[in-house]
C-alpha cells in the first residue's frame, strides 16, 4: 500500500514543474524540438522517407531527452541539500528508498507527459497512411524507458552534489556514456587497453543500441531487463548516497 506521504510528496513534486518556468520550458523546447526535427527539410526527415512511420522521429529522441532530462533530474535532490528541506524530510514518515521511488516516479510522470505530448504526430502518420501500430507502440515504450533511465542518472548526481550546475554536466556526461557506449569511436578507444570480452560487455551497457531494437519493432525481454536494471541500478546508489548523507 502507498501511504499518505508518499502521495502527497509525488503530487507535490509532479505540481511544481507546472509551478515553474522549468517545466514550461522542458515542454516547450522538447515538444518543438522533436517536431522540428521529425519534419525539417534534411536528410532523413519525415516527408523525404515518404512512408507511414515514425522513424525519423524515434531517430531524434534519444538525443532531445540526453539535453533535456538531466535538467529535469538536477533539482530532485540538490535543491533539498542546499534548501536544507532535506533534513525535513527524514523526519516524516518515509523511507529513504520510498522518497527516492517517490521523487523518481513523479518526475518520470513529467517527462511522460511531454512524450504523449507528441501525439499531433500519431494522427499525421495515420492519415497519410497506413502505420504499424505496434512498432510505433515499442518505439515509445522505449522513448519512456530511455527518459526513465536516463532520469534515474540524473536523480544520482543530484544527490551527489549540492549544485545543479554541476549535476546537471555530470548527468549529461554519464548519459552520453551510456548512450553512446556502442558507437565505433568508443569501441575503439576501449580497445586499445582491454581484451575483447570487456569491449563486448561495454558495447551491451548501450542505450541507443537496446533502444533501437524496440524502434524497430523488436521486442526482447532483455531490452527491458537492461532498462529495469539500469534504472535499478543508478536509483540504489542514489539511495545509498542519501543514507550516507544522513548518517554525516
Amino acid at each position: 500500500m502507498i501511504n499518505r506521504v508518499c502521495k502527497e510528496l509525488f503530487w507535490k513534486e509532479f505540481s511544481s514543474y507546472f509551478k515553474t518556468p522549468l517545466g514550461y520550458v522542458f515542454l516547450v523546447i522538447f515538444l518543438f524540438g522533436t517536431g522540428y526535427l521529425t519534419f525539417e527539410p534534411g536528410r532523413g526527415s519525415f516527408f523525404i522517407m515518404r512512408e507511414a512511420s515514425l522513424t525519423s522521429f524515434f531517430a531524434y529522441i534519444p538525443w532531445m531527452l540526453l539535453l533535456l532530462v538531466p535538467a529535469v533530474g538536477m533539482r530532485l535532490w540538490a535543491e533539498e541539500r542546499k534548501s536544507g528541506t532535506i533534513e525535513l524530510m527524514f523526519t516524516l514518515p518515509i523511507t529513504i528508498r520510498q522518497a527516492v521511488l517517490t521523487k523518481f516516479f513523479a518526475s518520470w510522470a513529467f517527462i511522460s507527459v511531454a512524450i504523449l505530448g507528441t501525439f499531433p504526430i500519431l494522427f499525421t502518420v495515420a492519415y497519410l497512411g497506413d502505420p504499424d501500430w505496434g512498432v510505433i507502440f515499442l518505439g515509445y515504450l522505449g522513448s519512456f524507458l530511455v527518459a526513465g533511465s536516463f532520469l534515474a542518472v540524473g536523480c544520482f548526481f543530484s544527490a551527489l552534489s549540492k549544485n545543479q550546475v554541476i549535476s546537471f554536466i555530470l548527468s549529461i556526461v554519464a548519459c552520453s556514456v551510456i548512450l553512446m557506449a556502442a558507437s565505433p569511436p568508443v569501441l575503439d578507444f576501449i580497445s586499445t587497453f582491454s581484451p575483447k570480452f570487456v569491449v563486448d560487455v561495454f558495447e551491451s551497457l548501450s542505450v541507443l543500441n537496446h533502444f533501437e531494437l524496440m524502434q524497430r519493432g523488436v521486442l526482447q525481454m532483455s531490452n527491458i531487463w537492461f532498462f529495469a536494471v539500469t534504472i535499478g541500478c543508478w536509483l540504489y546508489g542514489n539511495m545509498i548516497l542519501l543514507k550516507e548523507n544522513r548518517a554525516s
